[in-house]
């Protein structure tokens, strides 16, 4: 199986199954004498783990991060980094009745017939268990931006069905389950949530992105573009179905006086762009907006097919998230910080004078 590192020169590695073991990765490309710990990683990892709240899976990890390569004294070495997170609360036994059914919104069905097998016990490598080696890479990464170029990757969840969650204030994402940037709709955020569990269902949901502090110059303008290399990254989570960057869909309403980023002699006057133009950054705020698929693992019966193609039907128990969305906050915000810090170390290599 391919493709299961990122990056040209910051590159993750990563491998193990949802009920394996463990889980780990191999981070590349990391420049030495920079300072780092396990606390520093642990803190983003338990902001995605799961059993942190009521509205997510049940399923407890502890998401302890072991750092077994790569530093000496507290700092990088500029040598590979090893990262191990350890499974402990997997069950198994609770995928049995559909080793032989494929779910449908599941890798199920395609992992079979490419790999000719599959995993049933979680999805296996398909699972989104496998997302805490990225947020634990993108840990070390956006605390490398943060240091170097004071850059700042910060998400939350602007919507969950049909419910808005309209910006505030940046404090209250961290006051609630939901990352939710206000405090006035999380009663209605818990109703909906504690409604869809009750009848075995699940939401979608947006996530957006600001992106502050960016260094100019990031990106290349053919193939390597930024906001291609964002989506690239973006859309290999697990259940992102779209991406917009700056206005997104809403160009299309757009004329091309109202769209363009006019510009005067003190910068910009607008960003439609979103931070990003001809794949290269302007050094804007990056704005981006994600959309999540609901949780396909449901109670509800549904139709689908054994692996010996007869009609069937199935219904999915087990522990999963009402609304994946809300654990994704993090996930996006770890590989947007691989994809910038790729970027960062890529400037440098041919533009280094330039980076600012």
């Amino acid at each position: 199986m391919s493709g299961n590192s990122f990056g040209k020169i910051f590159k993750v590695s990563t491998f193990g199954e949802s009920h394996g073991i463990a889980l780990g990765g191999i981070i590349d490309g990391m420049p030495p004498k920079f300072y780092l710990s396990e606390s520093d990683i642990q803190k983003e990892l338990d902001r995605r783990k799961p059993g942190n709240s009521k509205y997510t899976s049940y399923r407890k990890e502890n998401d302890k991060i072991e750092i077994l390569s790569g530093l000496y004294n507290g700092m990088t070495t500029g040598a590979s980094i090893g990262i191990l997170v350890k499974n402990n609360d997997f069950k198994s036994e609770d995928y049995n009745n559909i080793k032989d059914i494929y779910r449908p919104g599941h890798a199920d069905y395609t992992y079979s017939i490419k790999y000719g097998h599959r995993d049933y016990r979680g999805g296996g490598r398909s699972s989104a268990r496998e997302t805490v080696i990225r947020v634990a890479a993108g840990a070390i990464a956006k605390k490398y931006l943060k240091n170097v170029f004071n850059t700042e990757i910060k998400g939350y969840i602007s919507q969950i069905g049909n419910i808005n969650c309209e910006f505030l204030d940046w404090k209250y994402i961290n006051l609630n389950d939901f990352f939710c940037p206000n405090d006035y709709i999380i009663n209605d955020l818990s109703n909906l949530i504690n409604k869809l569990r009750e009848n075995g269902d699940s939401i979608g949901a947006k996530v957006s992105v600001v992106i502050t502090n960016v260094p100019y110059g990031l990106g290349e303008p053919v193939f390597d573009k930024l906001d291609a290399d964002l989506s690239h990254a973006i859309m290999s989570i697990n259940a992102v179905k779209g991406i917009e960057i700056g206005d997104g869909f809403n160009v299309i309403y757009q004329k091309g006086s109202e769209n363009r980023d006019n510009m005067s002699s003190k910068g910009f006057l607008s960003n439609h762009s979103g931070g990003i133009l001809g794949g290269i950054s302007t050094g804007q705020d990056i704005l981006i907006n994600v959309a999540i698929k609901p949780t396909s693992s449901i109670s509800i019966e549904g139709n689908t097919i054994d692996k010996y193609g007869n009609d069937v039907k199935i219904l999915v128990k087990g522990r999963h998230d009402p609304c994946v969305g809300i654990r994704a906050v993090p996930v996006i915000e770890s590989m947007i910080s691989i994809v910038l810090m790729d970027h960062v170390l890529r400037y440098r290599s041919q533009c280094n004078s330039l980076l600012k």
